[in-house]
């Protein structure tokens, strides 16, 4: 690839906007295409950011400046829409999950790699100078070796919020498909491949209501367990526990830590390019009823900061580099699999074995300038 990648957009939804705003700021992209079930739509965000063309699916594949899809569609269809986007000869980035099963996401690999094609997978936080700086200290032995890690989301649930939330409770999504991925990705991002999964979910009620909006006061069946706790095994020896709720009253979010033989190391939000990172050395001698106070001893996040689109920067400069992008397909799926493998340890009652595996996610460098003309 030489100079400005052409870029189609395939949904434009809400999350549309934050990926029209990074990507028409990036200068080794060029947003040209946006496509929508909804034309309309697709061509107010179109005119909103400056894209020169708008219409419909089908007119973002045809369009022969566009050499890489972003797939913001409804989870149902992203394996669909990618695997076009692939027949058609484009490069995709698509937003989380990759898919809903294994199949269907592991043929959709094979067939990029078959064509000589590359496919990027949201969520692309881990590759923000928060995630990035924290993962340079855990590598330069900032905590010793790392033995375990806990990450927590709960909250009360989107309900409370979303105009139409019921999607988030239905297959494929619940705060395992929907939040699961943010937490699980930072974790293989620094531990390598899941081994094993054990895992314990509820559904305390099988109808939500909606809070507000046109349909405040209506109810929706619940599909999904609304709580579930997680527990992982790395290939690296590393283990993790992870709680993930829409049934906590006490509101608390992006808690990922990491725990070694030489102190703990506090993570950003993992659903955040940026954040606080600190480090905590262990307690020397402890006597009954001592009193202490541990100091958080803050590392300088180093980095640009941006925010979603930035994997798919990273994919299309490795492809002029010829190396390995950093959020890449290969992640994504075995990320998907973990969170089944999950599902299915709660149905069972069982550890699960984790069929599939990745290689070790590569690190961007402290230099990596989305805002340089590189291509």
């Amino acid at each position: 690839m030489t100079g400005p990648v052409g870029v189609g957009i395939i949904g434009a939804g809400v999350i549309s906007d934050t990926y029209l705003q990074n990507l028409t700021s990036f200068p080794d992209v060029t947003v040209v295409h946006v496509g929508d079930l909804n034309v309309e739509r697709a061509r107010a965000q179109a005119e909103k950011y400056g894209v020169p063309r708008a219409g419909t699916a089908a007119d973002v594949l045809a369009d022969p400046e566009v050499e890489v899809v972003v797939n913001l569609t409804i989870p149902a269809v992203h394996v669909e829409v990618s695997a076009a986007a692939i027949a058609a000869g484009k490069h995709v980035w698509t937003e989380k999950p990759l898919g809903l099963d294994r199949n269907g996401t592991a043929q959709l690999l094979r067939d990029a790699d078959a064509a000589g094609l590359r496919i990027g997978s949201a969520p692309d936080t881990v590759l923000g100078p928060g995630f990035q700086t924290a993962k340079r200290a855990i590598a330069e032995g900032v905590i010793g070796t790392p033995l375990f890690a806990q990450t927590v989301f709960q909250t009360q649930g989107p309900d409370l919020w979303h105009p139409s939330p019921q999607f988030l409770f239905a297959r494929g999504a619940g705060p395992l498909l929907d939040m699961g991925p943010y937490y699980l990705t930072g974790l293989v991002s620094l531990f390598g491949a899941v081994e094993k999964v054990s895992a314990f979910g509820s559904r305390v009620r099988t109808e939500r209501m909606i809070h507000t909006g046109p349909d405040a006061g209506t109810t929706f069946p619940v599909e999904v367990p609304t709580t579930v706790q997680l527990l992982t095994s790395f290939s690296s020896g590393v283990q993790g526990q992870s709680l993930l709720s829409f049934d906590s009253a006490l509101e608390r979010a992006g808690v990922f830590e990491v725990h070694g033989t030489e102190g703990s190391l506090v993570l950003p939000d993992p659903n955040m390019f940026t954040g606080r990172i600190a480090v905590v050395r262990p307690l020397g001698a402890l006597r009954d009823g001592m009193s202490f106070e541990q100091e958080w001893i803050d590392i300088p996040q180093q980095g640009a900061e941006t925010g979603r689109g930035l994997g798919l920067l990273d994919m299309v400069r490795a492809i002029a580099e010829d190396r390995p992008h950093v959020a890449s397909g290969a992640l994504g799926h075995h990320v998907l699999d973990v969170m089944l493998s999950a599902e299915e340890s709660i149905a069972s009652g069982e550890t699960v074995t984790v069929s599939s595996t990745v290689d070790e996610v590569p690190a961007v460098p402290v230099d990596f300038d989305p805002f340089a003309a590189t291509l």
